[in-house]
């Protein structure tokens, strides 16, 4: 597909995406969602699909710097879902810049020239005193809050705060659910 149509079905897409979150409420069927009149929630809506959209192709992903992270998909021990293989950019950890986000997450299959299809994209904060029954330290975005305190994914992570935008795959959980119950991995990390 030529670069120029390309960039024009992405920005179809965004628009289109911006357009939903728009008419969405606040806490409806498909989980928590920025308030539609919360003008500075959806301009920063906007700028994260806008700046992450390159990386539909992975191939930028990894030229920005964003690390795959793991070899396998990350799925929930309980059977709610999964979120795919990380990406990360360590530069970015505890970014609250809805353009500079922590990680990218991609699909468990790949397409036909190899590559993995972007799903959603994150960010990831410390929790301040690496206790998990505390949240003094929460941060929010878009208007809604992070979900966490919770253990590292894996060796070395710190206890941390994650809010994951699923801006590249519908979740049936929501947007902005950190599992997405209608994605499987065939082979998988479960996560803590």
């Amino acid at each position: 597909m030529p670069a120029r149509i390309r960039k024009a079905s992405l920005t179809c897409a965004v628009a289109a995406s911006i357009g939903l979150a728009a008419i969405a409420p606040a806490h409806g069927v498909d989980g928590p969602a920025p308030d539609p009149r919360d003008a500075r929630a959806m301009a920063d809506m906007a700028t994260a699909i806008r700046v992450t959209a390159k990386y539909v192709d992975e191939r930028q992903a990894l030229k920005d710097g964003y690390v795959p992270h793991g070899k396998e998909c990350m799925t929930n021990p309980f059977g709610v879902g999964s979120m795919g293989y990380h990406y990360v950019k360590q530069a970015n950890w505890g970014s609250m810049d809805p353009s500079r986000p922590t990680a990218l997450l991609y699909s468990s299959e790949k397409d036909r020239n190899g590559r993995r299809r972007l799903q959603t994209v994150e960010w990831m904060s410390t929790d301040r005193d690496q206790d998990l029954k505390t949240t003094d330290d929460r941060p929010s975005m878009f208007g809604l809050p992070f979900d966490g305190p919770m253990p590292g994914h894996w060796a070395g992570m710190p206890k941390h705060y994650d809010l994951h935008l699923w801006a590249y795959e519908k979740n049936p959980a929501g947007r902005f659910h950190n599992w997405n119950p209608s994605l499987k991995c065939a082979g998988h990390m479960t996560h803590p």
